[in-house]
């Protein structure tokens, strides 16, 4: 049975339209959820009260941490940058093997913070120095409402947006909320249906769509992650089938990640992925021509490096997210032979590290000096 709706979770929401049988349809994401009055869609936190569609989490954060730009992974997203992280509750996906599980699949909301006003977000990132804001942790196209008047107030005093999504979303809602991000992590899970059908619930050629208009149709700089589970999508003929896809789709120059997998939710039984599978995989796409290709969740110097494609020097030197040498120039050019490389430079200012620092976003009153103290705790 559905939670009831409470009367402070009523923020209107966008993309939906009433059928003829009386139900109303939600139009965010290709689930097209159809809810009588009181219910809930497959996210949880998008439902009907009355004749509308509300929000239920809108203001509602899960919890605020400073981030590197790393970990979210964006490695050509103004390297060495810190981000100020946050997500809220659910999820449109219903994926097993999720690693953030008690907050996606949560179907309460104990987990989730005090209210925080986007006005709020925007000048807690300033006052942290964080170049940028990430929706993430839960997938921020369920919250696009919050996420998008977030990012408006971000830009209003010079942060940039990041939204780490799985990119199921409409053609409609993807303008919109695409058109408030900077940078974003699209989350691959697989290259077959019966993956995406069975391990998450959703279906592949949304996500295709999403990945072709951010590449044909917007300016955000986007980076792609396939977490590779043992036995399910880490085969060489399927990667290498991806591989192909991405090349004739979105080019040479969109990195990609491959990430280890942990048991975790409901794959505990599958073991964790080797990271000889991570290199053989790396080694795949970069043979299929993939300028930028890494390795996440494990320790390998060589998947955290940035190489030039033209020279094969190493451009950007990582040990896990800590940058240990930054050859570029300010424009993003090579050091050693200036060709260009794709992403967001700007002036290297140091490394934030691997620091993931926990932060209470509050009302006004809270001084810099105070948001400072959180960060050197």
């Amino acid at each position: 049975m559905d939670e009831p709706i409470g009367a402070t979770e009523k923020f209107p929401a966008k993309y939906w339209h009433m059928l003829h049988d009386g139900r109303i349809q939600c139009d965010l994401c290709p689930r097209d959820c159809k809810l009588h009055d009181g219910q809930r869609g497959a996210c949880f936190v998008r439902g009907r009260v009355g004749d509308s569609m509300v929000l239920t989490t809108y203001g509602r954060s899960s919890g605020f941490c400073v981030d590197p730009i790393e970990k979210k992974p964006l490695n050509h997203f103004y390297p060495g940058s810190s981000i100020l992280s946050f997500g809220t509750a659910g999820c449109n996906l219903a994926c097993k093997f999720c690693q953030n599980w008690d907050i996606s699949k949560s179907r309460s909301f104990d987990k989730l913070a005090a209210q925080a006003s986007p006005e709020e977000i925007a000048d807690t990132a300033v006052l942290l120095g964080c170049r940028s804001i990430a929706f993430t942790y839960n997938d921020p196209v369920i919250f696009a409402e919050y996420a998008m008047d977030v990012a408006d107030a971000c830009h209003a005093q010079g942060v940039k947006t990041v939204a780490v999504t799985a990119g199921y979303i409409h053609a409609g809602p993807r303008r919109d909320f695409f058109a408030k991000m900077d940078a974003a992590n699209v989350d691959l899970k697989a290259f077959t249906e019966a993956f995406y059908v069975k391990q998450t619930g959703a279906h592949l050629q949304p996500v295709l769509d999403t990945l072709r208009y951010l590449k044909q149709e917007t300016d955000v700089w986007f980076e792609l992650t396939t977490l590779l589970i043992p036995g399910l999508n880490d085969s060489v003929s399927e990667i290498e089938t991806m591989c192909a896809w991405i090349m004739k789709e979105l080019g040479d120059d969109v990195p990609l990640h491959f990430s280890a997998f942990h048991p975790d939710y409901k794959m505990n039984n599958i073991p964790e992925t080797p990271k000889e599978t991570l290199i053989k995989a790396r080694q795949t796409a970069r043979s299929a021509g993939l300028k930028y290709v890494y390795t996440g969740n494990v320790r390998y110097r060589e998947g955290d490096t940035t190489f030039c494609p033209s020279c094969d020097h190493a451009v950007i030197v990582r040990d896990w997210y800590e940058i240990e040498r930054y050859l570029l120039k300010d424009d993003g050019r090579c050091a050693n032979c200036g060709a260009p490389i794709a992403g967001c430079f700007e002036k290297f200012n140091g490394s934030f590290g691997r620091h993931h620092i926990p932060v209470a976003v509050q009302s006004r009153p809270q001084s810099e000096k105070e948001l400072q103290a959180n960060v050197n705790n």
